[in-house]
């Protein structure tokens, strides 16, 4: 038997580059997972899968990987480092795998793209002889005679020189292996706050001298109170009442998604899904939050943020105080008048033409004859087609954005 049919790591080489069939057994006999083997079949011949290989581990002299470690870091290839890792100890090597950084190097070498014979210990045949001075005779190359040779020499092995070694200990010790995601948020670095801490160590200072003194502190004017502020952002959020029936296709079940995710879930299914997780009845006031990203002409990009409040009921509308229906800026509605008796503006005519107007039906329902008359713009959902919610979202946005800028200018889009 040859030595590359003896050694296990030479044998799963040439198997890999030949093509060879790798398969398990255990003392039972054939497996299918490699958990449960203690052996690889490789070309017909058995391996114990934790043998040691010649294969150095990166900055060691004397710790080698065993085969099944090898052997992972090839069959897993083409995962990424966070499967690949958990894949690993998911075949039992919960240490002593091939790390994510030396498993592009092993799979090279095992398919013959790359040389890693620094990292390879030689076999015991290879180990030149010594003459009787110490000196080790250069090896005899293969089916060539022992006379002189006109031939180039072949290159020396490389020698890891022993003060390389130890500098290259002390840096793994300060390393962190990537073995999982938590590892990697570990850190030796401790984190230092002194600035911080400096910073307002003074101005807590001024203040309690200025406490001690008894001076007041400076006023603080309407257009720089922090509470103003908050309090005038939050009464100039735009607001869009949707209808109360049951039947309506956007109810306050699923208009979150609808108008945040662009994908329309149907009521009842969103009802199902909310009383399943504890929410028997939907809030009365939801709370939109929409990113867009607008390019200036200058080709600078902007993420604007907006905040919408969706309704159903004047009772929730009672709840933004009296200037509430002048932040009304949509109303959606099924078709139905009733909709509209304890509105501001009953009637459809009159409504519509304070707020933006938008009838809501199945893209396959016929003209609707109540609404041709109302000043409505109409939003047509797919009864089936899930991929085309994005863009009737889309539409519906551009629409009331083109709407509040033309009409209620005044609104902040924050």
């Amino acid at each position: 038997m040859s030595s590359d049919t003896k050694d296990p790591l030479l044998a799963l080489r040439q198997a890999i580059r030949f093509h060879s069939k790798i398969t398990y057994a255990n003392k039972a006999g054939p497996c299918s997972s490699l958990p449960e083997a203690t052996e690889f079949i490789i070309d017909g011949k058995p391996f114990p899968k934790s043998s040691r290989t010649r294969y150095r581990k990166a900055g060691s002299s004397s710790d080698f990987y065993t085969l099944d470690a090898v052997f992972v870091a090839w069959f897993l290839r083409h995962s990424n480092g966070a499967e690949y890792m958990k894949h690993a100890r998911e075949h039992g090597l919960a240490v002593g795998f091939v790390s994510v950084t030396e498993r592009k190097h092993v799979v090279e070498w095992l398919e013959g793209k790359a040389s890693d014979d620094d990292q390879i210990a030689p076999l015991a045949c290879e180990i030149p002889p010594r003459t009787t001075t110490g000196q080790a005779l250069p090896p005899t190359p293969r089916g060539r005679p022992t006379e002189t040779s006109t031939t180039t020499p072949a290159k020396r092995r490389y020698v890891t020189d022993t003060h390389d070694l130890e500098v290259v200990k002390k840096i793994r010790q300060n390393e962190v292996e990537l073995k999982d995601r938590n590892t990697v948020l570990r850190g030796a670095k401790p984190n230092n706050f002194a600035t911080v801490r400096t910073t307002y160590s003074e101005r807590l200072k001024k203040l309690k001298e200025a406490s001690r003194s008894g001076a007041a502190p400076p006023p603080t004017t309407p257009a720089t109170d922090p509470k103003l502020l908050a309090r005038k952002a939050r009464h100039n959020q735009p607001i869009i009442m949707i209808s109360s029936s049951p039947t309506a296709l956007i109810t306050m079940h699923n208009v979150k998604k609808f108008l945040e995710d662009s994908v329309f879930e149907p009521s009842q299914d969103a009802r199902a899904r909310a009383t399943a997780e504890g929410n028997v009845r939907p809030e009365d006031l939801i709370p939109i939050y929409r990113k867009r990203t607008t390019i200036d002409s200058s080709g600078k990009e902007t993420v604007v943020k907006s905040t919408y409040f969706v309704i159903d009921s004047v009772e929730a509308l009672a709840k933004f105080g009296a200037d509430a229906w002048d932040r009304v800026v949509c109303v959606m509605t099924t078709g139905q008048a009733w909709q509209f008796r304890p509105y501001k503006w009953n009637e459809p005519r009159q409504l519509f033409h304070n707020v933006k107007g938008v009838y809501v039906s199945w893209s396959n329902d016929p003209p609707n004859a109540k609404i041709k008359d109302w000043n409505v713009t109409e939003l047509k959902i797919d009864p089936h087609r899930r991929h085309v919610d994005k863009s009737v979202v889309a539409h519906f946005w551009k629409m009331l954005d083109t709407w509040i800028q033309t009409n209620k200018p005044s609104l902040t889009k924050t």
